[in-house]
C-alpha cells in the first residue's frame, strides 16, 4: 500500500504497545468480547498494517509467575518474530499496577517490601528491554496515589519515589543499557489522586534528581485532557525543556475517564495543532499509538483501528504542510508578529537595554488597536481541516 498516500512507513516511527492491539474489550461493567491473541501474533498484526514497532509491559510478553526456562524461551520466540516481520521494539515498561500487591501503589507504598519488590520487578523489565532492543523505558506510575491522604504524608511518597527514579537511572548507567527514561502523568485512574497529575508536575520534578538528563516525559493525549488541559501546550513545554523523550497518541473526550479512542477520532482539531507542532519541531522519537479499538470490534476491527490511527496523523501531517503554505494564514502570522519601528523589543538583559525600555513611553491605546484576526486565521484552519481549502501534499514524498 505505499502506493497511498497515507500509508505508513518505517521513517514515521509508529508503535503499539501489545496491550493496545491486544485489548480484548474487557471494562468495569463487561467481560472480554475477543479472543486472546499470543504477543507473536501481535507482532505479525502489525507488521501487516504497517507498523514500525511494538512496546511492551513486562508481563504483557513474560507471565508475571513464567520459571526462568519459560522466560527465555519466550523472549528467544518473541525476538525471532520480530525480526522475522521487521518490528522494532522500541519501548518498554513494568506493570506496576495490575497484581494486588500494588494496590496501594508500588514506589510510593507505605510497605517497604512492597516498595522493594516494585524495583526489582522494575530491574528485571529493564533486562528485558535491553534484551530486545528496547531504547526507551516508561514509568507509568498507575497506582502512584491515594483514595485518602489519612494514608501518608504526600511529600514522603514523593521523596519514594525520587529514591526510585533515582536508583533506575543508577542501574541503567551501570549496565550500559542507554535508556531514555520517560516519566507518564495522569490524573487520576485508577487511583482517586495521583502525585504527578500532569507532564508539568514531572517536568518539576525531574529537576530534583540525581540523573536529570537520562529523564524525560511521555506526555498522553488522554491523560492531559481528562484534567481538562491543552495537549500541544503540554508536549510543547516537555519540547522546549529538551525531555520529549516518547509520546502517547490516543484521544479522549475532555473529562471523562481515560477512554483511549483511535486517534484523532474525538478531537481532530486538537490532535491537528498537536501534529503540526511535532512536525514543525521534528521530532523524532516514536510515535506511539496508547489506545484500543472499541468494545464492538473483532479481531478484524482491530487491525481497521490501528491503521486508523496511523492514517489519521498522516492525514494531519499532510494538513499541516497545507498550514504551513497556505499564504493567507502566513500573512496575517507576519503581520501580528511584526515589531513596529522605533518600538524597542524584548531581548536578552543588557543595562543599556534596561535604560532604554525604562525610558520609553509606550502609546498603549496605539498598540491596543492592532488587528488580530484570529477568527479569520481558525476559520481558515477549519477550511483546511474540513477539505474546502488547499490541496493535498506529498507527505510520504521523498
Amino acid at each position: 500500500m505505499h502506493d497511498d498516500l497515507y500509508a505508513p512507513r518505517p521513517e514515521h516511527k509508529f508503535s503499539f504497545g501489545l496491550w493496545t492491539v491486544g485489548n480484548r474489550g474487557r471494562d468495569p461493567f463487561g467481560d472480554a468480547v475477543r479472543p486472546p491473541v499470543t504477543p507473536n501474533d501481535l507482532v505479525r498484526l502489525l507488521a501487516e498494517v504497517g507498523a514500525w514497532g511494538v512496546n511492551l509491559h513486562d508481563n504483557d510478553l513474560v507471565p508475571i509467575d513464567a520459571s526462568s526456562s519459560d522466560r527465555d524461551r519466550i523472549v528467544r520466540d518473541f525476538k525471532k518474530t520480530c525480526i522475522n516481520q521487521g518490528v522494532v521494539t522500541s519501548m518498554v515498561s513494568a506493570n506496576l499496577f495490575f497484581d494486588p500487591v500494588f494496590r496501594d501503589g508500588a514506589f510510593s507504598s507505605n510497605d517497604p517490601a512492597v516498595r522493594a519488590y516494585a524495583l526489582q520487578k522494575t530491574l528485571r523489565a529493564m533486562d528485558l528491554g535491553a534484551e530486545l532492543g528496547a531504547k526507551t523505558y516508561v514509568m507509568w506510575g498507575g497506582r502512584e496515589g491515594t483514595e485518602t491522604d489519612a494514608c501518608r504524608r504526600p511529600d514522603e511518597a514523593i521523596a519514594r519515589l525520587r529514591d526510585a527514579v533515582n536508583y533506575v537511572c543508577g542501574y541503567n548507567l551501570a549496565n550500559k543499557y542507554g535508556y531514555r527514561i520517560a516519566l507518564e502523568a495522569k490524573p487520576n485512574e485508577p487511583r482517586g489522586d495521583t502525585y504527578f497529575p500532569t507532564t508539568g508536575a514531572y517536568l518539576g520534578f525531574i529537576n530534583s534528581l540525581a540523573h536529570a538528563d537520562m529523564v524525560g516525559v511521555n506526555p498522553e493525549v488522554a491523560h492531559e485532557h481528562m484534567a481538562g488541559l491543552n495537549i500541544t501546550h503540554a508536549v510543547a513545554q516537555a519540547w522546549e525543556a529538551g525531555k520529549l523523550f516518547h509520546i502517547d497518541l490516543n484521544d479522549q473526550v475532555i473529562g471523562r475517564y481515560d477512554q483511549d479512542f483511535r486517534f484523532a477520532s474525538a478531537n481532530p482539531k486538537a490532535a491537528f495543532f498537536l501534529v503540526k507542532f511535532l512536525e514543525d519541531v521534528g521530532y523524532d522519537n516514536p510515535r506511539h499509538f496508547d489506545a484500543h479499538a472499541y468494545r464492538t470490534e473483532d479481531n478484524e476491527g482491530v487491525k481497521d483501528f490501528a491503521r486508523g490511527c496511523m492514517r489519521n496523523y498522516l492525514i494531519l501531517k499532510d494538513k499541516a504542510l497545507c498550514w504551513n503554505s497556505d499564504t493567507e494564514i502566513q500573512e496575517i502570522l507576519a503581520e501580528i508578529s511584526s515589531p513596529r519601528p522605533g518600538v524597542p523589543t524584548v531581548e536578552k538583559y543588557r543595562k543599556s537595554h534596561a535604560k532604554e525600555l525604562l525610558g520609553y513611553d509606550f502609546d498603549r491605546a496605539q498598540i491596543g488597536m492592532r488587528r488580530l484576526p484570529y477568527e479569520r486565521l481558525d476559520q481558515l484552519t477549519m477550511d483546511i481541516l474540513l477539505g474546502v481549502r488547499g490541496r493535498r501534499s506529498t507527505v510520504n514524498s521523498a
